[in-house]
């Protein structure tokens, strides 16, 4: 479900959780996102600058994703990650439906960047549709893990 700033505690308690426990996934870090103040996570669910979807299986939250404006025009897909015993079983596809949608609703091309080492994102996204288009980056200044960009077809 699209989620907004009353969401943050939910939004910060899987988000943290994820760069604790998948730490390469992603450009943040965990020290870097624990210090977050409630103004700063509620303003980045505000929507300005994409959505952002939290996965739910009954009462128990079990995924994230969102979607980012880098700049105008364009829809980057960000924070994805579901828990681990939850994995294969279409979330990740439920919150890229929301995240894609509403980039699809606003005629926004969607990309994102998918960690190298992370053969099971890599395998959502080009089930998807997501195509790799040879671009590839460290996903932090100064490491070694890098990451690949893909594309997805409009």
């Amino acid at each position: 479900m699209t989620v907004g700033p009353d969401d943050w505690q939910s939004w910060r308690k899987i988000r943290l959780r994820a760069l604790r426990l998948d730490p390469d996934a992603f450009g943040s870090t965990h020290q870097r996102e624990v210090a977050f103040t409630e103004p700063e996570w509620r303003a980045r669910l505000d929507g300005a600058s994409g959505p952002s979807v939290l996965a739910y299986a009954g009462d128990e939250l079990v995924g994230i994703g969102a979607g980012w404006l880098p700049e105008p025009g364009r829809l980057m897909v960000v924070a994805m990650w579901t828990e681990p015993d939850r994995r294969g079983a279409g979330i990740g596809r439920q919150v890229l439906d929301h995240v894609v949608g509403w980039a699809r609703e606003r005629d926004l091309p969607v990309e994102l960047w998918v960690a190298d080492d992370n053969p099971g994102a890599r395998r959502l996204y080009e089930r998807y549709g997501f195509r790799p288009d040879g671009r590839t980056a460290p996903i932090r200044e100064g490491g070694d893990a890098t990451m690949s960009h893909l594309v997805l077809p409009g």
